[in-house]
């Protein structure tokens, strides 16, 4: 049966098949979990892999292996710089969540690891990311109620973890 949980560990420890890399439409080493992700994997295997791909649109994703990460696989999903809110944002983070499951869908994925998206040097405001993200991925496991999929959000700070609890209930519910 599907899931959503939220979980006070660094993302690079998740033991799942897949986690997402908060990326950068380069695809190159940033800072915050896109820096931690890099190093944990290895970062010359990870940048030889996402050179190898070139670019990502924002609202996109794509996937490497994990290398050296306990995850399999690495999604690179590119969230939207936060501007205010005007300029498709909501839309282009919700994409972002929802073409990640889709490719964990269609690589035989059925438990991946996600942090906050956008959320951190992108400045999109936390209880909005919020929002989007448990939306996007509780819709997910609606429209595809025939494929099993573990969704865990891994952060590191207690506000931000309470508020995707707040998120999750409203949304999901109990």
């Amino acid at each position: 049966m599907s899931s959503i949980e939220i979980k006070k560990i660094g993302i690079t420890k998740l033991d799942t098949d897949a986690v997402v890399n908060a990326a950068n439409t380069g695809l190159w080493k940033g800072g915050g979990v896109c820096g931690y992700i890099f190093a944990d994997a290895g970062s010359e295997k990870m940048t030889a892999a996402c050179q190898k791909i070139g670019h990502c649109d924002e609202g996109s994703a794509v996937i490497t292996p994990g290398f050296n990460l306990p995850a399999k696989y690495v999604i690179h999903a590119v969230g939207p710089r936060w501007s205010g809110g005007d300029n498709n944002e909501p839309k282009l983070l919700y994409s972002a969540y929802k073409q990640s499951l889709l490719l964990a869908k269609e690589n035989g994925l059925h438990s991946i690891g996600f942090p906050l998206i956008s959320a951190g040097i992108f400045g999109y405001p936390k209880d909005k990311a919020w929002k989007k993200a448990i939306q996007a991925c509780n819709d997910f496991i609606k429209n595809n109620s025939d494929y099993d999929i573990k969704i865990i959000f891994a952060v590191l700070d207690e506000e931000i973890l309470a508020m995707g609890e707040d998120a999750l209930k409203e949304i999901v519910g109990d």
